[in-house]
C-alpha cells in the first residue's frame, strides 16, 4: 500500500494518494518511513489546491520531524500555503493577515534562508492589497456621506499603514470629512466638530504645505473660524 501510495503520488494521483496514505499513516507511526510519508501528504494536499489542510499538515510536518532536513521547507510552505488563500482585496482579508504573520515568523526564524526575499515580497504584496481594502472602505463611508465613520476609518488606516503612498490624498478627506460633518452637525455640536475640523486641517498643512490641497484646506481653516467666531460671540 505504501508503494501503492508513493506512485500514485509521483503520478500526480493526489486525491488516491491521500486516501491510501491515511489508511497507513497509523501503521508507519514511530518508523523511519513516516518523515517522507507525512512530507508527501502535505504536498499532496497543496497540489490538490487544499490549502487550508496543507498549511496545517505542513505545521504539524514540523512539530513531528522537527530534526528533519525538510523543516524548514515545511515552515515555509505552511506559510505559503496561506497566502494562496488571500482573496482579491473586496473580500475578507483573515487568511492575508494569517499567511502575514506567517511569513515574519520565517523570517524571523530563518534569517538567513534564500526564502527571505520571496517571503518579505509576498508581505509586501499581500499588506499592499490589504491597504487597498482599507482605502476602499474609507472612501465609501466617505461617498456615503458618513463623515464621522470616513473619519474613523481613513485615521485607522494611517495607523495601520503609517508608510502609505496615499497619505497626502487620505489626510486632505479626513479634513474634509471633518468640516463636512462639522457643517451638517445640530447646533449643539457644532463648535467642538469645527475645533476638530482645524486641528486635521492643521496637520495636513503641517504634513504638506505644498500640498494640492492647500488651498482648499486653508478654505476650510477660514470657514471653520468664521462658525467658531459665533460661539465666541455668544
Amino acid at each position: 500500500m505504501l508503494k501503492a501510495a508513493n506512485d500514485l503520488y509521483k503520478e500526480g494521483e493526489y486525491y488516491k494518494a491521500i486516501t491510501l496514505y491515511e489508511l497507513i499513516i497509523p501503521s508507519f507511526r514511530g518508523q523511519a518511513e513516516a518523515e517522507q510519508i507525512a512530507y508527501n501528504y502535505a504536498y499532496a494536499h497543496y497540489n490538490q489546491k487544499k490549502y487550508i489542510s496543507a498549511s496545517h499538515y505542513f505545521k504539524q510536518f514540523t512539530n513531528t520531524f522537527g530534526n528533519s532536513d525538510k523543516k524548514e521547507e515545511a515552515d515555509f510552505m505552511s506559510a505559503y500555503a496561506n497566502t494562496r488563500m488571500s482573496p482579491t482585496h473586496k473580500l475578507d482579508q483573515t487568511f492575508s493577515e494569517k499567511a502575514i504573520e506567517g511569513l515574519q515568523v520565517f523570517v524571523n526564524n530563518y534569517p538567513d534562508s534564500p526564502k527571505v526575499a520571496e517571503c518579505n515580497q509576498l508581505i509586501d504584496d499581500i499588506r499592499a492589497k490589504m491597504e487597498r481594502k482599507s482605502y476602499e472602505s474609507a472612501k465609501l463611508y466617505y461617498k456615503l456621506k458618513s463623515y464621522s465613520s470616513s473619519v474613523v476609518a481613513f485615521e485607522n488606516m494611517l495607523k495601520d499603514y503609517p508608510e502609505t503612498e496615499r497619505e497626502e490624498e487620505i489626510r486632505y478627506l479626513i479634513a474634509k470629512s471633518s468640516y463636512d460633518f462639522a457643517q451638517n452637525s445640530v447646533y449643539e455640536k457644532k463648535e467642538e466638530r469645527f475645533l476638530s475640523t482645524l486641528e486635521k486641517c492643521n496637520l495636513y498643512l503641517k504634513k504638506f504645505p505644498e500640498g494640492d490641497k492647500s488651498k482648499e484646506i486653508t478654505t476650510f481653516i477660514s470657514k471653520s473660524n468664521k462658525e467658531l467666531e459665533k460661539f465666541n460671540n455668544g
